[in-house]
């Protein structure tokens, strides 16, 4: 059958399954693997999804960044081994920086909607604990980043009405002059600078996603969509090295660890502003710690299938995917790649921004999410409803999995939203975002 003539076949995400999200560094999973992790977050969604024969699984697709620690190689086939896959199931490792998980939900989703299998799992697992590797690679000067990549050409400092047309505002001449490939909190102060958004808006906007974090932990709205883990504590000695030959005490790992539910506004306000941002416009210095998501260890998994092969072995569907889409934007507002990314998505599922019931925008900082909720014109009301990033965690590749797992399991909560949105910003300038609907 020639691709002009090839039926579609409609995916659902049928069901989700994470980890708590631990601290980076000295957190409750710093002693424990993380492909263990991951392989029992995997094993714990298919085995609640009997009807399901694992050998009809075409793909599991696992995004993961740093690579760090046990996450060096091959990724996505120790996964499948300790969650007692058989061989005949295909693997991938899949890197789109901060997107990886979500692009590899993309990827398993085409897989099953042009009739190359019928079933896959898309999931994405993070250790940052063990450390983030220099962003240059090194002193070494055939690894370190190419240094033609640290400065932008004249021509790419120019104004691009193609890459404006997304955008409200005009971005001041010292942000596309700054440096081609700046750290992630350093596009944060730009985008703020950008939007001329304040300290104050952004740390109360941190304190709300706290604030629901911990009121939707208490109301059970995360019921169902975290695995409880049995994992020994990390022992550290006095300096704050860690002891890898130790255990320390066994605990039921089952809530995210970095929510801070006693914080307050005047708190927030105490924090310094990171130490690694400047203004080239000699502005405040407007990104701390509390406006920003942690670093995390984590992992999530999504199980896809044909809509037709679902609902004949019985399953109940969260969502249906409606639409998909990446974007490229300026590396030096690295944040705002959420619009371009998400407009796209909206436009290919015949919506506007006015039809999307609940919204999960990944909380890299406060200010790219203030901003995607005003440029896109979505009701706050709607957008992470049970909270965000920057209370959950962001452990990098496993984000977009948990991000449309927590709009599934709201949106069957809720019972009356027809469309859901994803999305999030990327490293280097880029976004992903994707569209869900209700099925009936």
């Amino acid at each position: 059958m020639g691709m002009d003539n090839m039926e579609i076949d409609n995916v659902v995400i049928v069901d989700g399954l994470r980890s708590a999200f631990g601290r980076g560094a000295r957190g409750a999973l710093a002693a424990t693997r993380m492909d263990e992790v991951a392989g029992q977050v995997v094993r714990a969604l298919l085995d609640r999804n009997p009807q399901l024969d694992v050998y009809e699984i075409e793909d599991l697709a696992t995004g993961n960044v740093l690579g760090a620690g046990e996450l060096m190689s091959m990724t996505s086939n120790t996964v499948a081994r300790l969650a007692n896959l058989p061989p005949e199931v295909s693997h991938v490792t899949v890197n789109r920086q901060c997107g990886s998980s979500m692009q590899a939900l993309h990827m398993v989703a085409r897989e099953i909607m042009t009739g190359a299998g019928e079933a896959g799992i898309a999931m994405g697992v993070e250790r940052m604990g063990r450390g983030i590797p220099s962003r240059e690679g090194g002193e070494n000067p055939i690894t370190r980043m190419h240094d033609r990549l640290l400065a932008l050409t004249e021509e790419q400092k120019k104004p691009d009405p193609k890459h404006d047309q997304y955008f409200s505002v005009a971005f001041p001449r010292y942000i596309l002059d700054a440096p081609a490939n700046p750290s992630m909190p350093q596009t944060s102060q730009n985008v703020a600078e950008a939007w001329n958004l304040s300290r104050e808006e952004m740390d109360q906007y941190a304190l709300v996603s706290h604030q629901m974090s911990e009121t939707a932990y208490a109301a059970g709205h995360y019921d169902g969509q975290i695995l409880p883990l049995t994992v020994n504590k990390p022992v550290f000695d006095d300096d704050g090295n860690q002891l890898f030959d130790q255990q320390g005490e066994e605990i039921v790992f089952a809530k995210d660890e970095c929510i801070r539910a006693g914080t307050t506004l005047e708190k927030l306000a105490s924090l310094n502003p990171l130490g690694m941002i400047v203004s080239y416009a000699e502005r405040e210095l407007l990104i701390t710690a509390g406006n920003s998501c942690p670093t995390n260890d984590g992992a999530a998994a999504v199980l896809l299938m044909n809509e037709k092969t679902a609902k004949a072995k019985g399953l109940k569907p969260l969502v249906r995917i409606k639409s998909m889409a990446v974007s490229g934007v300026k590396p030096q507002l690295m944040g705002v790649g959420t619009i371009p990314a998400s407009r796209k998505a909206i436009r290919r599922a015949g919506l506007t921004p006015r039809d999307i019931g609940l919204a999960e925008i990944n909380e890299a900082f406060a200010s790219q999410s203030l901003v995607t909720v005003r440029e896109l014109g979505l009701d706050p009301k709607v957008v992470n409803v049970n909270g965000g990033a920057i209370a959950i965690g962001h452990p990098l590749g496993a984000s977009g999995a948990r991000l449309l797992i927590g709009l599934g399991f709201e949106m069957r909560r809720r019972g009356n939203v027809k469309y859901g949105l994803a999305t999030m910003c990327i490293g280097a300038g880029m976004g992903i975002a994707t569209v869900v609907e209700a099925v009936d």
